[in-house]
């Protein structure tokens, strides 16, 4: 049995939206969660504009990496959000699934980035304080 609920983030290259929600959701939890996220086609580093969007707020990215997707880290998620990798995410029985639909950050600059950091921020409180029972306040 786990102490804490596992959230697992999957977007397709885990350079940008899933970085952005894995990298919040941690911050915001402080510890109440355990949080990862991967992608079902890595890309070789995160998005610079992601890195810089996350430093303007304080949160300092700079040592996380593009994470394959397996099915080890799927097993052991209690929630698995999904944005934008399609049926690339294997589906087991007893999971919850969420699907949120973002733009994509990729090839984007920083003024682009922002308004997709903010709104995954708006659902990450918003799933924290469900999940916890809480005010997303």
């Amino acid at each position: 049995m786990k102490n804490v609920p596992e959230v697992l983030f999957v977007c397709v290259h885990n350079a940008g939206r899933s970085q952005l929600a894995a990298g919040l959701l941690h911050h915001h939890a402080a510890g109440a969660l355990h949080v990862r996220s991967a992608g079902s086609a890595p890309a070789d580093e995160i998005n610079p504009a992601v890195r810089e969007a996350m430093a303007e707020i304080g949160l300092d990215i700079s040592r996380e990496f593009p994470k394959p997707l397996t099915d080890d880290v799927v097993r052991a998620a209690d929630v698995v959000i999904t944005m934008g990798c399609g049926d690339a995410c294997p589906v087991y029985p007893g999971k919850r699934y969420l699907d949120w639909e973002l733009d994509d950050p990729a090839g984007r600059g920083i003024d682009a980035v922002r308004p997709i950091r903010d709104e995954i921020d708006r659902r990450v409180r918003a799933l924290l304080a469900e999940l916890l029972g809480t005010s997303s306040t």
